[in-house]
């Protein structure tokens, strides 16, 4: 089945929050984690106006797939209204990979039954998050086959049933590498990932990449974007085929402000890009949004003012075109981060 992504970017997508994260944020603001809260917090974000200038694509969770507004309208047909693709995330989280401290994801059984179920209700695309930690001989040559087999396996079954599957192997910024460090092993991860789904004959042509950013370790001093631009334009050179439409980056922890002016960097580094160099964002579009409405019905209005304001920054930077002056912000990164 051929399926065509018409999009900003070609896909720039919304990450919706887990419902077990969703319990963290909604704490920090006073807010019991109740199916009444998550549904108010969507709703503001899919109802906000004129997103889908800037958004294509909302990454949702099981629950939200079958969810409805207030009033009773699927939030599955808020964002077709819109114009704006949903997605579903389809892995059931990381466990320990025998014999190491390192992850696999899990999910793979069922896959194809539960991904055929998703399309029905209107999911047009899939991802799945493998997790890699760098320090102390980490990633072993174990945990990065294993990963980039699964992400092979669940892209093949996506495709089966006609989703687009996004490939996510997401290397964690926890720790005290260098940049130069972050580069090779990044280099290394992505380009395991395109031998396995060439194995497991993945058309490559209906996919999309979401990756982390080439960045040092939290512990220690930052680097100026555009140093993070080139190195991970770099990598990307070195490692995606041509015939990839789009590589949408995860924020990874970065404040706001980071994710938008490392992403406007990237898209302002001359050289040979032939996929479009976009965002998949979740903390790095909603976090100031979630401090403005603070569960309050009256706070609304400003919450999606600054929730189309994010949306519009990262929109422009996609494009190599945000003029802001923003400072790097508040970080957002949590250790070990699983959803």
């Amino acid at each position: 089945m051929e399926f065509d992504i018409e999009c900003k970017g070609p896909m720039d997508t919304l990450h919706a929050i887990l419902t077990r994260v969703l319990a963290v944020k909604l704490a920090g603001i006073g807010l019991e984690n109740s199916l009444e809260n998550r549904q108010s917090l969507r709703e503001l974000l899919f109802t906000t106006s004129n997103i889908e200038e800037f958004i294509s694509g909302v990454i949702l969770f099981e629950e939200t797939l079958y969810q409805d507004t207030k009033n009773g309208t699927p939030f599955v047909k808020i964002l077709q209204d819109k114009g704006i693709i949903p997605g579903i995330k389809v892995d059931k989280g990381v466990v320990t990979l025998p014999g190491t401290t390192e992850t696999t994801t899990q999910g793979l059984d069922g896959l194809s039954e539960r991904c055929a179920s998703y399309y029905k209700q209107g999911a047009r695309f899939a991802k799945w998050r493998a997790v890699l930690k760098i320090g102390n001989g980490m990633p072993s040559q174990l945990a990065i086959e294993d990963n980039a087999h699964g992400l092979a396996r669940y892209a093949a079954i996506c495709q089966a049933n006609g989703l687009v599957p996004i490939v996510e192997p997401e290397i964690l910024s926890d720790g005290s590498h260098s940049i130069e460090q972050c580069a090779s092993i990044t280099q290394n991860v992505i380009a395991h990932c395109y031998k396995a789904l060439n194995d497991h004959h993945v058309f490559l042509e209906g996919t999309l990449l979401k990756p982390n950013m080439v960045l040092p370790g939290t512990e220690v001093p930052q680097v100026d974007p555009r140093i993070v631009a080139a190195l991970t334009v770099n990598v990307l050179q070195q490692t995606v085929p041509p015939v990839v439409p789009g590589i949408n980056f995860l924020s990874g922890g970065q404040s706001e402000e980071e994710a938008t002016m490392h992403l406007n960097e990237m898209n302002r580094v001359q050289g040979k890009k032939p996929w479009t160099i976009s965002f998949s964002y979740g903390r790095a579009l909603q976090a100031s949004t979630l401090k403005i409405w603070q569960g309050k019905p009256e706070n609304i209005r400003a919450a999606q003012n600054v929730f189309f304001e994010r949306c519009k920054a990262n929109g422009l930077a996609s494009l190599g075109q945000f003029e802001g002056n923003e400072t790097r912000g508040e970080s957002l990164h949590v250790k070990n981060y699983t959803y």
